[in-house]
């Protein structure tokens, strides 16, 4: 009988192979997991002698492994990332969630690196990367590998229960109840993170929008948010791959 998480199997490689698609990974760093329903699991991007980078990603290369790292699925050929405390803690702390990202996104790396602070300096262009930044990003101020529950922890309490933490010097963290919810949420903040760069190029100061805009941005729903822009990242990954 097949297992029945397999389609998060298959969701975490085109996840990967989406971000790094859109440069929010490069090379063979960064990697995305899923929460097994109902069990102390995972799956996640792992990487074998077989590696090509993550925007190569395929099914095969997502194992599941319990929360630290361990499980048959490796098959002593597999390899879990070097940063699976991340993943693994995240999921031991917050039930409530279900995908965690780890990337590198270059304008997230610069804001972070010059203290550049993340405003609500647009509106309806990206509605949830506008109340991200209402809501505030927590950044976390050590730059080291995070590759030990140890180093796992202060982490986790920068974060607290936000769903994004810029990690100073070294990348983002991102986390959703679902694969979809987490990649597009990665995808938003990085076009918070590329507009507050560029602004910050202008030398000049934007201003805030309104309270009286904000108050006039709708929530559009998660299908509107996430399934849709998944479907439509997951038909340009479709169409460059057939280039």
């Amino acid at each position: 009988m097949s297992d029945p998480t397999e389609d998060l199997q298959g969701k975490v490689a085109l996840s990967c192979r989406i971000l790094a698609m859109e440069g929010l990974v490069q090379d063979i760093l960064g990697h995305v997991s899923a929460r097994t329903p109902g069990r102390d699991e995972m799956w996640i991007r792992c990487r074998s002698e077989d590696e090509q980078g993550v925007r190569y990603t395929t099914v095969d290369a997502v194992r599941k492994v319990d929360f630290d790292g361990n499980g048959a699925d490796l098959k002593s050929r597999y390899q879990v990332p070097n940063e699976l405390p991340i993943h693994g803690e995240i999921f031991k702390n917050r039930e409530s969630v279900g995908c965690v990202i780890h990337a590198h996104p270059k304008e997230a790396l610069i804001c972070g690196i010059a203290g550049l602070e993340f405003r609500p300096i647009f509106g309806a262009y990206n509605i949830p990367a506008t109340r991200m930044a209402i809501d505030g990003i927590p950044i976390f101020e050590r730059s080291y590998l995070v590759n030990r529950a140890e180093l796992a922890a202060p982490l986790i309490e920068a974060m607290g229960e936000k769903n994004i933490c810029v990690m100073k010097g070294h990348g983002i963290t991102v986390t959703g109840k679902t694969i979809e919810e987490a990649t597009v949420r990665a995808l938003n903040f990085n076009t918070l993170a590329r507009v507050t760069l560029q602004v910050a190029h202008t030398g000049r100061r934007a201003p805030d929008i309104t309270a009286q805009d904000i108050e006039r941005l709708p929530d559009l729903g998660s299908t509107f948010n996430d399934l849709w822009v998944w479907r439509y990242y997951l038909k340009k990954l479709h169409e460059e791959d057939r280039r």
